[in-house]
Order: structure tokens, then C-alpha cells, then sequence
């Protein structure tokens, strides 16, 4: 069983930074496959980042690809998504997400651990 706790969300002018984190219980955590999707109004909830157990594995959604940053402390038991260069259309709630295989991580069907989320808001 892991538990995942996302915080860092917050208001930010277009252009700015924010560093999203998510703080995971469970002695296992390295084996983990860690995810980041969002979820804006109206919309199903999106892949943005994916990172493999090591650290060693990144993908990232193309539109954030050169502006989103994924890494993982894994003796902090703890993944980030470090957000550069942001748009209004970067505007949703973001999740983290655990899952056992690296397999198809950009569904969100495939994830067995979600964090409550947190809201990110860029204003223009």
C-alpha cells in the first residue's frame, strides 16, 4: 500500500515557476513507477510526466517537453515536477500517481495510487 501526498500548487503569472511535489509512504517506493497527469475543468484527466523507479527513465507530454522537469529522491521518498515557462493552458489540478510497471504509463487506467491533487493556476 503507498500513500501520496501532492502539494505545491499555487496562482503564477504566465512565464513563471512552480515546483510541484508528491511525499509517498511505503518501503518500496524505489520500485515504483511515479507518474504526474492533470485534470482541467471540463476536460479527462491528461498525462504529463512519467519517471521509472530508478530515476533513470523519463516521458514527458509533448507540449511540456523542454519546460517540465520530472525527477524523484527516492532516500526522500519523494517525486517533483519542477514547472519552467508556464501558460495559462498549463491551468488544471495535478495529480501524482504510483504504479508497479513502467508499461503503458501515459494511462491513467494503468496507476494504482493517486494523490489528492493539487491546483496550478497561471494567470496571463
Amino acid at each position: 500500500q503507498v500513500q501520496l501526498v501532492d502539494s505545491g500548487g499555487g496562482l503564477v503569472q504566465a512565464g513563471g515557476s512552480l515546483r510541484l511535489s508528491c511525499a509517498a509512504s511505503g518501503r518500496t517506493f524505489s520500485s515504483y513507477t511515479m507518474g504526474w497527469f492533470r485534470q482541467a475543468p471540463g476536460k479527462e484527466r491528461a498525462f504529463v510526466a512519467a519517471i521509472s523507479g530508478g530515476g533513470g527513465i523519463t516521458y514527458y507530454e509533448d507540449s511540456v517537453k523542454g519546460r517540465f522537469t520530472i525527477s524523484r529522491d527516492n532516500a526522500k521518498i519523494t517525486v517533483y515536477l519542477q514547472m519552467n515557462s508556464l501558460k495559462p493552458e498549463d491551468t488544471a489540478v495535478y495529480y501524482c500517481a504510483a504504479k508497479n510497471q513502467f508499461w503503458d504509463f501515459r494511462s491513467p487506467a494503468t496507476y494504482d495510487y493517486w494523490g489528492q491533487g493539487t491546483q496550478v493556476t497561471v494567470s496571463s
